[in-house]
C-alpha cells in the first residue's frame, strides 16, 4: 500500500472509531460520567491504571474505583485521611491492589496540594518533541513521597525502556481536543504532535501488517519507530491512530 492510499484508508478508519459509538466498549466512558475537570482527570487517571486484561473487567472495576471515592473523585482525594485506606483494601485488579490504590490516592493528594495536579505535572515538566522523557519525570515525582515498593511497578517508565501504553493512552484523553466527543481536551499546553501512541498488543500487530512497525517487541523502540512513521501521516495529530489501528485490531481482526 502505497503512502497517500495507506493515509486515507487510515484517516478513513480514525473517522470511524474516533466516534461516541467508542465510548459504549472503551474504558474512557469512566471520565465521561464526571463534569469537574479534576474529577476527569482522577477517574481518567486511576481508570487507565488498570486498563489492562479482559476491557468489560477494566470498565466494571473501574466503576468500582468510582464508587468507593463516592463517585467525587478529586474531593475523596483532596479530602483523604489516612484511615479512609480501609475502605481501599479490598479492591483488586490483577495485580493492582488496595495496597497500591491506597498510595496511588495519596500520591495524588500530594500532587494536588503540592505540584500544581495532574496536569501541572506533565505541563511544567514536558519537552517540545517528545512526550516520552516527561512521563518518566512524572513517575519520578509521583513516587517522590514514602511508598511500597511493589506499587512502583503500575506506572511504566519509558527511558527504561517501556512503551507505556497506558500512561500515553491516558495523555490522549487528557490532550487531544473534544471535537467529537471521544477525548477531552482539558490540557492545552500539551501539543498533539508530541503525544505517542498506546502501543499494546492489537495497536502493535496491525501496524505490523500495515508495515508502520518492524520491531517485534511492543516496547519503547517499537514506540518511537511507530510514532515516526505515524507523524509521516499526520505530523500535528499522530495519535489519532490510535483509533484506526486498535479498532482495526480489535473489532475488526484484521
Amino acid at each position: 500500500m502505497k503512502k497517500t492510499e495507506l493515509k486515507e484508508f487510515l484517516d478513513a478508519k480514525v473517522i470511524q472509531y474516533n466516534h461516541p459509538d467508542f465510548l459504549e466498549s472503551d474504558p474512557i466512558q469512566i471520565p465521561h460520567l464526571f463534569t469537574l475537570k479534576e474529577d476527569i482527570e482522577i477517574s481518567a487517571f486511576l481508570t487507565a491504571t488498570i486498563a489492562w486484561g479482559n476491557r468489560k473487567s477494566i470498565i466494571t472495576n473501574a466503576h468500582k474505583l468510582m464508587e468507593l471515592m463516592d463517585h467525587s473523585p478529586f474531593d475523596f482525594v483532596i479530602n483523604h485521611q489516612e484511615n479512609d485506606a480501609e475502605k481501599l483494601q479490598n479492591f483488586v485488579h490483577r495485580t493492582f491492589n488496595g495496597e497500591d490504590l491506597a498510595y496511588f490516592i495519596k500520591s495524588l493528594k500530594h500532587l494536588y496540594k503540592k505540584h500544581q495536579g495532574l496536569e501541572g505535572v506533565f505541563t511544567s515538566h514536558h519537552h517540545k518533541k517528545s512526550i516520552q522523557p516527561t512521563i518518566s519525570q512524572f513517575k519520578e515525582i509521583f513516587f517522590e513521597i514514602p511508598h511500597p515498593k511493589r506499587t512502583t511497578k503500575h506506572i511504566s517508565d519509558p527511558l527504561k525502556g517501556s512503551a507505556a501504553k497506558r500512561i500515553n493512552m491516558y495523555l490522549r484523553w487528557m490532550v487531544r481536543d473534544n471535537a467529537t466527543g471521544v477525548d477531552f481536551g482539558l490540557w492545552k499546553n500539551i501539543s498533539t504532535a508530541i503525544l505517542s501512541c498506546p502501543l499494546d498488543v492489537h495497536s502493535g500487530n496491525v501496524a505490523r501488517k500495515l508495515g508502520l512497525l518492524k520491531r517485534k517487541q511492543n516496547d519503547a523502540k517499537a514506540l518511537a519507530e511507530l510514532d515516526k512513521n505515524l507523524r509521516k501521516l499526520d505530523p500535528k495529530d499522530p495519535v489519532k491512530y490510535d483509533f484506526a489501528l486498535f479498532g482495526l485490531g480489535v473489532f475488526e481482526k484484521f
